[in-house]
């Protein structure tokens, strides 16, 4: 009897992930055997459980907060992308039992902006609101894009400034603190804090969103986030939240293992329908 491919998200909280319910369509779709479930796993008991869950035969796994650090820490060997994040949220089982890490959350950001939205991002000024792994995890793919200039923002300005400062051999970019941001005005504001999850939105002055610019909040969740609510305040073209870039991580994620890219565009609409 053939032993059915197993994969998972790792995290905590889990409860709520639907990441299961994504890669179930994904599979469904693609005509592939293969079962996924999402798994409370804490810091603590990160390296224990991974080690075990492929010992027992698992094929690929996400990480989710808090553990994309640690999963980066974790495996054998990274691609460009995980290197450059400092995270990672795949892991792959490999043919010589290595674990090769990757990051899909750049890809899935851009991914998202571009196709499903038709967002362009060459030539535009970005503002990135944080300087945490989540703005790590997704400059890369973003200047792959070509925009005019990247500004990170950031509470503590040192920690925008010293990030901005890693990646300024990928064009333009420059870091600082909320409180520099007036009398500036971007195309495209990107909230990467983690703000949104506590209903809360860091201090944005007026003025800050330039005419038909475009925000996107990396959170998602069922009711419009505070920083999509300031969007649509402020007159935003398009207001967005990261349901889609999760939708688009999971498929680049489903791709790497399964060596086939779903349709994503079917998931996304039923995911809002649900919310």
């Amino acid at each position: 009897m053939t032993q059915i491919d197993q994969y998972a998200v790792f995290g905590s909280p889990i409860k709520h992930s639907k990441s299961p319910t994504i890669h179930r369509i994904f599979a469904e779709q693609t005509g592939q055997e293969l079962i996924y479930t999402a798994q409370e796993v804490t810091a603590d008991r990160f390296e224990s459980a991974v080690t075990e869950f492929f010992r027992l035969g698992g094929q690929g796994l996400n990480c989710t907060v808090p553990l994309k650090e640690l999963a980066w820490r974790f495996a054998d060997r990274k691609t460009e992308r995980a290197e450059s994040a400092k995270a990672v949220n795949t892991l792959t089982l490999q043919a010589d039992g290595s674990i090769l890490g990757d990051n899909t959350d750049g890809i899935g950001l851009v991914t998202d902006l571009i196709v499903n939205h038709e967002v362009t991002l060459n030539g535009k000024k970005l503002l990135i609101l944080g300087a945490g792994g989540a703005s790590r995890g997704i400059l890369s793919p973003l200047f792959e894009q070509q925009p005019a200039w990247v500004l990170v923002a950031n509470r503590t300005a040192s920690k925008a400034v010293n990030l901005a400062d890693e990646f300024a051999d990928r064009g333009d970019i420059n870091g600082c603190g909320f409180d520099e941001l007036a009398g500036l005005s971007f195309d495209v504001i990107l909230n990467a804090t983690s703000a949104s999850l506590s209903n809360d939105l860091p201090p944005l002055p007026e003025g800050l969103l330039a005419p038909n610019g475009v925000c996107y909040d990396l959170a998602y969740g069922n009711e419009p986030t505070a920083f999509v609510r300031w969007s649509i305040s402020h007159g935003a073209a398009s207001s967005l939240d990261g349901l889609g870039m999760l939708v688009e991580q999971a498929a680049e994620a489903f791709l790497i293992w399964r060596g086939i890219r779903p349709d994503t565009a079917p998931v996304i609409k039923l995911l809002n329908a649900e919310r």
